[in-house]
């Protein structure tokens, strides 16, 4: 009978969980660096090409792409662009408060609710998100059109002109956005609420600390990691939302995302569509990094994984 050594027996086991290691590994490396690594390779040459005669990029490389998106034209500057850039940042600004303002009362709502109707209640949450964005949007359309009830209380209040209705407007975009990415910060709060330690709010209250109080030193810090992933899965993607803006703002409440989209079809100017998604990415990541740092500082130091 052959033994076998235990540096043999060691080297057959490391073998076979890096054979392991590559069957589950690779699928998901194959697919992120296919769909996700070389697309935006190619959208940041893209970004640093000449925009040719019928809008497509060619040589040789410039910067005249990044010049047209902060408003630097042959008629000299534009602040076009750059309050695009503004209304994004504010338009995401206000819908991520909101949604957060809604989301914190219905998740708490959720959990205090019996075990067997949470399942049902998160569903109702849930379901809206499961129709085609653009039919959602139709659906606002007809509801904040003028002649509508929305819109005639509206104007009974002073509110809009008459015949106007709340469609197409900035609030309409504001609305949209905040019904989108509802269900996107209510199940990470949810979450983080069926993990809070009732102790820390029953000492809170023993020490009679008012409800603000009680919530911001014992509610807050434990849902914090909740708060800040709803944030990410809500602020990015309406950074750079198209369909909302273009339906419910009607031209009146263009974004970034519709300023990129019009580069690639009816202005037909490719270099630039790749400028504006790089400014995208960029302001992604800052995001990012800035949610990191304030959910350490807010955490007490420790890290808060997003």
């Amino acid at each position: 009978m052959v033994r076998t050594s235990p540096m043999a027996s060691r080297r057959r086991a490391v073998v076979s969980e890096t054979r392991h290691l590559l069957f589950t590994v690779t699928p998901g490396a194959f697919w992120i660096f296919t769909f996700l690594v070389l697309p935006s390779a190619y959208l940041m040459g893209v970004a640093f090409m000449t925009n040719g005669p019928y809008g497509l990029p060619q040589m040789p490389l410039s910067l005249d792409s990044f010049e047209r998106l902060a408003g630097v034209g042959f008629l000299g500057w534009s602040p076009g662009n750059l309050y695009t850039l503004l209304r994004s940042l504010w338009q995401t600004l206000v819908s991520t408060v909101l949604v957060v303002i809604i989301a914190y009362p219905v998740a708490y709502y959720i959990t205090t609710c019996r075990e067997k109707w949470r399942p049902i209640l998160l569903l109702l949450v849930v379901v809206p998100s499961w129709t085609n964005q653009v039919i959602r949007a139709f659906g606002w359309m007809n509801l904040l059109a003028p002649g509508t009830p929305l819109s005639s209380l509206a104007e009974s209040l002073g509110l809009v002109a008459p015949n106007m209705g709340l469609y197409p407007s900035n609030f309409a975009v504001t609305l949209g956005l905040v019904y989108n990415f509802l269900p996107f910060m209510v199940l990470p709060l949810y979450a983080a609420f069926e993990k809070l330690d009732t102790a820390q709010v029953e000492a809170a209250q023993d020490l009679y600390a008012s409800p603000i109080r009680a919530f911001w030193h014992a509610v807050f810090p434990q849902t914090l990691p909740g708060l800040l992933a709803g944030t990410v899965l809500v602020a990015i993607p309406a950074f750079g939302m198209y369909v909302i803006p273009e339906l419910l703002g009607g031209g009146k409440g263009m974004m970034l995302g519709n300023l990129v989209a019009n580069q690639f079809a009816g202005s037909s100017n490719w270099p630039l569509g790749a400028a504006g998604a790089i400014l995208m990415l960029i302001a992604t990541f800052i995001g990012l990094f800035a949610m990191r740092r304030i959910g350490k500082r807010l955490g007490g130091g420790e890290e808060v994984v997003i």
